[in-house]
């Protein structure tokens, strides 16, 4: 019998005076692919993270918003339609 444990991850929490250490950072935030946490008189100031790891958290937000736009539509009225339905009107739009 096998046990799943589920692990968990430390944040990377720096001092805001390591920011001089600007190589190293962008280093460990292409390396780690997550979010570092830069603290200020031991409070969470400011985040850092790689160019690749925004854009991911953007693309997220982006879909995440999106459906809760359409969550919203579908509230307020709007006539739902079927996925088939979706599809066809979606294959006409984009490919004739």
């Amino acid at each position: 019998m096998t046990q799943e444990r589920e692990v968990l991850i430390m944040p990377t929490i720096m001092p805001i005076r390591d920011l001089r250490n600007t190589s190293e950072i962008s280093e460990l935030a292409h390396k780690k692919q997550e979010p570092i946490f830069i603290t200020k008189n031991g409070y969470s100031d400011l985040v850092v993270m790689s160019a690749e790891l925004y854009e991911k958290f953007a693309q997220i937000n982006r879909i995440d918003q999106a459906i809760y736009e359409a969550e919203k539509e579908v509230e307020n009225g709007a006539e739902l339609i079927s996925v088939d339905s979706a599809i066809e009107r979606l294959n006409k739009k984009y490919y004739g």
